[in-house]
């Protein structure tokens, strides 16, 4: 089985094929592609980074092969982790509407070269941000059961490891998903929380201690307070603002950890990269597992009475063949109302992208 990392030499990228090679994803009859531009920087990165993992990592390291044209991108796995990402400066926020004027023509790009040039069984894993948007132009061009957006199992890990540490047992003993949007626009359901060794009545006296009295109806508040708050503590004690976040509720500190980590300019990579992988990993394994991800629905699921025919993170079924069902249980009624409006909010953000989108054809490219 082979993976391919669109846009390796990034900071994430180059996590991931770090990661791939460390953990041994890949044994060493599989390739791993490593995927840049033919122009400037990046040619030259994309080989000295195959050279650099190699050093590292000759005893196991899987066959490394780079490629710089989009219609060159063959394998099993083909990871979307290219374009500008979020800055990283202090009290700069998050604009997605320039993220996706930036990228989406990076997403149709690879869309339109894979649906080209592809297999047609490959299984596409969206990292780049938007996520949302990259998984509508791709999902489009190559079926929408091939493409999942990584950004809800990513907050799900988070959502699990906050519960966990607010309760004082391991993360792997805690379930539970969040979905929506990859951002502000998560949505932490609850409702869905899971702790291994405790029985019914127990868990939700858990989850009501560390969780309170509150509803997400308050939830965008809290979180506008919380990054208020933070940027105000980071001028005089960064040290003191990430001892803020851990005052905070799970679902607060949630959506407050990684926005202060990217704000500290450390950035997030190291995690984005981990929850990459198991998605990779999954995929490889040739079992269904049941995941969080963003992908496109077709009607799978209702909210407000209405059908979602867009994107949207829920969880789902993960296979070799991509995911193959929605298993969105029901919600409460604080959980239900948020998600709709998240999946109106995504709607909106993704349509003036999803009609017609130039692809910029890379230097160089062979057609």
């Amino acid at each position: 089985m082979d993976v391919a990392v669109v846009g390796a030499t990034g900071d994430v990228g180059r996590q991931i094929c770090t990661q791939l090679v460390e953990r041994r994803v890949l044994p060493p009859t599989s390739r791993l592609q490593l995927v840049g531009r033919p122009d400037g920087r990046s040619a030259t990165a994309t080989h000295g980074l195959a050279a650099d993992l190699v050093d590292a990592y000759d005893e196991h390291a899987p066959l490394l092969d780079v490629a710089l044209d989009p219609a060159d991108v063959v394998a099993d796995v083909v990871v979307v982790a290219a374009g500008r990402t979020a800055g990283t400066q202090p009290g700069e926020s998050v604009d997605r509407s320039g993220l996706a004027r930036d990228n989406a023509r990076v997403f149709a790009t690879y869309a339109d070269a894979l649906a080209r040039h592809g297999s047609g069984r490959e299984v596409v894993v969206v990292v780049s941000n938007p996520v949302e948007l990259g998984v509508a132009l791709l999902g489009d061009a190559l079926g929408r059961h091939r493409v999942i957006g990584m950004g809800a199992w990513l907050d799900t890990l988070r959502f699990r490891r906050e519960v966990a540490a607010s309760i004082g047992v391991r993360r792997h003993r805690v379930g539970g998903f969040a979905v929506g949007q990859h951002g502000d626009d998560l949505v932490p359901l609850w409702s869905t929380v899971r702790i291994a060794g405790l029985d019914p009545a127990e868990r939700r006296a858990e989850v009501g201690r560390v969780r309170g009295p509150r509803t997400l109806a308050t939830y965008d508040d809290e979180i506008a307070a919380a990054k208020h708050a933070l940027s105000t503590a980071a001028v005089q004690d960064l040290a003191g603002a990430f001892r803020l976040v851990d005052t905070w509720p799970p679902d607060v500190r949630l959506a407050a950890r990684p926005w202060m980590t990217q704000q500290s300019g450390a950035k997030t990579a190291a995690g984005t990269a981990s929850a990459t992988i198991d998605l990779i990993e999954t995929v490889l394994d040739g079992r269904d597992t049941v995941v969080a991800g963003q992908v496109l629905l077709d009607g799978e699921v209702a909210l407000a009475g209405q059908p979602v025919h867009g994107v949207l993170g829920v969880p789902v079924v993960l296979g070799p063949e991509g995911w193959t069902q929605v298993l969105l249980p029901a919600l409460a009624d604080d959980e239900h109302e948020r998600l709709a409006a998240v999946a109106r909010r995504i709607a909106a953000g993704v349509a003036p992208w999803t009609d017609v989108v130039e692809v910029e054809e890379p230097e160089g490219a062979v057609r």
